[in-house]
């Protein structure tokens, strides 16, 4: 993966005075963070999107593409099985890159945030802490290199196969489709790449001549910073969120969720479960026995598919045309 420069080894002492320049009405500094969070997550997708469009020799795909609608996908207990920070870090422990208490205790976090559906502020911030003071120094592209090797070994075959079709539904109609998440944004990235998606809106970690700072751009890429994200590669993208579909098990997405045309449930949470049913929102659920799991494409799927399925037969009878 080429090495990304210019904005994501910008400081974020930098993005803080941009912001504080600002000085949004009634913004807090939680919001402020999110926003640059989202806004660094949206430059470092778009860039390495238009870097690797620009590579390739061909089109992207065989089939029509559908300009202004996209998918974007959660990934924890979305897309796949469980939390990806969680298998990361069993992958780092494997092999001596972490200590197994710090494992344990990040793995119990984790686990009191799928009982509850709530974050805990003090755990949030006590796993940054460690996990920034592990990064520091560290090669970016050793990073990389880690995500691919454990993606390969341990996240793999936890993607959940129901998601994969729904994703790979949209490929099909010529949509972009987008993982977002709170995992820094080069993991993201090796799970989008082998999944064979667009790309990934992921935390965007600050970096300076390929090694990291110990710092985030903004904050972790979550909530309202996810929401942000979304809205703000679509302008650089020319999305019309309108069109777009969004899939979260998570009442925290409810920002990435509501920001989109059409929002879908996928494995939720008690919270996410209610707000789905009171908005008759489309809920899937792929886990051991829920019979949810056996409903139709998504409405607006089955509509992007209609419009994908048009502007293949107004291609063909255009190329018909020239040659006539």
């Amino acid at each position: 993966m080429p090495e990304r420069s210019g904005f994501l080894s910008t400081s974020s002492e930098w993005m803080r005075n941009r912001w504080e320049a600002r000085r949004p009405f009634g913004m807090s500094l939680a919001e402020r963070l999110a926003n640059i969070a989202g806004e660094a997550s949206a430059e470092a997708a778009h860039a390495l999107h238009e870097a690797e469009y620009e590579a390739a020799e061909g089109p992207e795909a065989a089939v029509p593409r559908d300009l202004t609608a996209a998918a974007f996908f959660d990934v924890d207990n979305t897309m796949v099985a469980g939390a990806s920070s969680i298998h990361f870090a069993r992958g780092l422990a494997a092999r001596k890159y972490i200590a197994v208490s710090d494992m344990a205790r990040f793995g119990w976090q984790q686990l009191k945030f799928r009982l509850t559906g709530r974050e805990n502020s003090k755990d949030v911030a006590s796993g940054k802490e460690k996990a920034l003071a592990f990064i520091s120094g560290r090669s970016t592209a050793e990073f990389t290199q880690l995500g691919e090797e454990i993606y390969d070994e341990l996240i793999a075959d936890k993607v959940w196969p129901g998601t994969r079709a729904l994703a790979q539904m949209h490929l099909d109609a010529g949509q972009q489709v987008w993982l977002v998440t709170a995992t820094p944004v080069e993991l993201a990235q090796v799970i989008a790449k082998r999944l064979g998606l667009t790309g990934a809106l992921g935390t965007v970690l600050e970096s300076r001549d390929g090694r990291f700072t110990g710092r985030l751009v903004g904050d972790l890429l979550h909530g309202r910073g996810k929401a942000h994200a979304v809205r703000a590669l679509a302008a650089r993208e020319g999305l019309n969120l309108r069109r777009c579909t969004a899939y979260s098990d998570s009442f925290n997405d409810m920002p990435m969720l509501t920001a989109v045309g059409t929002a879908v449930a996928i494995n939720p949470d008690s919270d996410l479960r209610e707000v789905a049913k009171a908005r008759s929102w489309e809920i899937r659920d792929f886990r051991t026995g829920r019979k949810a799991a056996k409903i139709g494409i998504p409405t607006a799927l089955a509509l992007g598919a209609l419009g994908g399925t048009a502007a293949a037969v107004l291609s063909r009878r255009a190329e018909a045309k020239a040659q006539h």
